[in-house]
């Protein structure tokens, strides 16, 4: 036992950088290099005897099949060639697969994230509309033309954008920024415009952050008699049909290259 204990010793000073592995299983003791046999895999010299053996992880080989030196257990002292790499997924296909799933769950979350928010958005933007269509003219032009100018020279560029949208004025191009090209439509507006563009521009200010969006529109929505709730529905409803439409046409192409069966004569 000392001739082997000052082999193994003399090994490992000689290769410092050389996997010390143990024939137990268990967990190793704290800050010990010893790797336990539960947390590698020993890679055979031997070929595999039959054709299922061929799948079986210890008749392969991958890029972190490294030497090892047994220093504890059995067999100590014999060197063997291992993968004790735990993301290998040839060696650990166990903890890959928990790993793709730990990630088609993220995938998925940032996907209903996303939905979730493209609804909220659109249902923003339908509830908009409405309120807008429900304005009254009351104002003279002059004077909604004074207010609209103002008002919206006080709003940012995305907040700008979204007007520029939501009026169909078209998209800015070039040195054509959102501020420019609502400043050169509204003068020519009508009243009733100016009137839809003046009550949105104080929701869009009144939003100072996405928290309270959605409380501003509600109220505004209910001074204005706007169904919020039936006007989401109906947002869910249009999400969920496109996403309908697009895995049916995703699969369209994989059942019509399945060959058809010939009717028996």
């Amino acid at each position: 036992m000392a001739k082997v204990d000052a082999h193994v010793k003399q090994t490992v000073a000689a290769k410092p950088k050389l996997v010390q592995i143990s024939t137990a299983y268990g967990k190793p003791a704290e800050g010990s290099p010893v790797i336990p046999r539960n947390k590698y895999v020993e890679i055979q010299h031997d070929k595999p005897k039959s054709k299922s053996e061929r799948d079986w992880p210890e008749y392969k080989t991958c890029n972190y099949t490294t030497e090892a030196i047994v220093t504890e257990g059995t067999e100590k002292g014999e060197t063997k060639r291992v993968c004790a790499n735990p993301e290998c997924p040839i060696h650990h296909p166990k903890r890959q697969q928990q790993r793709n799933h730990a990630d088609a769950g993220f995938k998925a979350e940032q996907e209903k994230r996303c939905r979730e928010e493209a609804i909220a958005q659109t249902t923003g933007m339908r509830v908009l509309k409405a309120i807008g269509d429900a304005v009254p003219v009351r104002l003279m032009k002059r004077d909604l033309l004074f207010l609209v100018e103002r008002l919206t020279a006080m709003l940012d560029e995305r907040r700008l954008s979204v007007l520029i949208r939501q009026h169909g004025i078209g998209k800015p191009q070039g040195d054509a920024a959102p501020a420019k090209m609502l400043a050169a439509f509204l003068p020519k507006a009508e009243e009733s415009k100016l009137g839809r563009i003046l009550v949105e521009t104080a929701i869009l200010l009144s939003m100072h952050n996405q928290n309270d969006a959605a409380k501003i529109l509600r109220d505004a929505a209910h001074a204005y008699k706007v169904d919020v709730d039936a006007t989401s529905a109906t947002v869910k409803q249009e999400f969920a049909a496109k996403e309908k439409d697009k895995t049916t046409k995703k699969a369209a192409p994989k059942s019509a290259s399945k060959p058809t069966k010939r009717a028996a004569a």
